[in-house]
């Protein structure tokens, strides 16, 4: 028995057991907030908040949104929203922390093992290069927003950093699950080469550096194919 669906049984565990995620990113994943509200009405103001931000950063940028913008978005008063937020900054972090989670999930969560045996490898890498570019297009203001806060705030760059190593560390545990030690014998490295490129691409192909120069398709199966090529040697 060669090759990947080898590797995997030949490991300790079964191959439909997902890598354990970085004890971090279980925090990463869930409004620790949320939890505190024992009353639905309170639980209903707060995430009225929260979605009143994120209209409020996409529309008008960081710094030209104000607690009174965010306030009249969710329908309350500013006084109302300094019950649930200390500032804009905490608002806007968990708005970051939010989208970040959703491509978390989308993507690397169902990044497992077992999806790599044999043809299907060509195939996952294509859905999961496919789900990321969406994602960052979806909202290419307020990932510029992020990136652009995060050079210039210490808990937005903590809050980026957060998710970069858990990410990094997912792909990593995978890369050392799916790839021979021949075809990558850094998995680290690979995996941080391979997260930068496939971030980097979804924000070009989003326009966050000025208009694309090349259709979405071609990217997205340039990029397939390189990632493809990275992991199993050609």
């Amino acid at each position: 028995m060669t090759g990947v669906k080898a590797k995997l049984e030949g490991m300790g565990r079964p191959a439909s057991v997902r890598p354990p995620p970085p004890p971090q990113i279980e925090l990463l994943l869930v409004d620790q907030r949320a939890r505190r509200f024992a009353q639905e009405r309170a639980r209903r103001t707060y995430e009225a908040l929260v979605e009143a931000a994120a209209a409020a950063f996409m529309k008008d940028g960081y710094d030209a949104t104000g607690t009174p913008d965010i306030a009249a978005g969710a329908g309350v008063s500013v006084g109302t929203f300094y019950r649930y937020f200390d500032d804009k900054k905490q608002a806007f972090l968990e708005v970051c922390r939010r989208n970040l989670a959703v491509g978390y999930r989308r993507i690397l969560e169902q990044l497992t093992p077992e999806r790599f045996v044999g043809k299907a490898r060509h195939a996952t890498i294509e859905e999961a290069i496919a789900i990321l570019l969406e994602h960052v297009a979806a909202y290419p203001r307020m990932h510029r927003v992020f990136v652009e806060m995060s050079l210039r705030d210490e808990d937005v760059a903590r809050l980026r950093r957060a998710f970069d190593d858990a990410s990094r560390a997912r792909l990593t545990a995978l890369c050392e699950r799916i790839a021979t030690r021949a075809a990558v014998p850094d998995p680290e490295a690979t995996a941080w080469v391979i997260y930068t490129a496939a971030v980097e691409c979804a924000s070009a192909v989003a326009g966050l550096h000025g208009p694309p120069t090349i259709e979405v398709e071609r990217a997205r199966a340039a990029l397939s194919r390189v990632i493809e090529r990275a992991l199993f040697d050609g």
